[in-house]
């Protein structure tokens, strides 16, 4: 489960991070992105994808989405969690800080 869109601290884009912490294979996920014509920069701890907003993803699962839009960020993740096979985001709003 991830957690609700976050706008960052440095308010630089949101965020979806995941409860509990899990792992994602960065080969596979570019694999599929580029499969579907997305193009990916690979730095190898991370990838860039060029998503409409542009998202880093990294080997955590977290996700961070470089938009000032919340609901262009939630489409992102969306057609992420489609593509790849995430689980869901929750519903309640968390009490947690943003650590973007």
């Amino acid at each position: 489960m991830y957690r609700r869109l976050q706008l960052c601290s440095n308010h630089g884009g949101y965020e979806a991070i995941p409860e509990p912490p899990g792992s994602l294979d960065l080969r596979a996920v570019r694999e599929v992105l580029e499969r579907e014509g997305i193009p990916v920069i690979d730095a190898r701890v991370m990838l860039i994808a060029s998503l409409e907003p542009e998202v880093t993803i990294s080997r955590a699962g977290r996700l961070l989405f470089k938009t000032h839009d919340a609901r262009a960020a939630e489409r992102a993740f969306d057609r992420l969690r489609e593509l790849l096979g995430l689980p869901g985001m929750e519903t309640e709003p968390s009490s947690r800080t943003p650590g973007g």
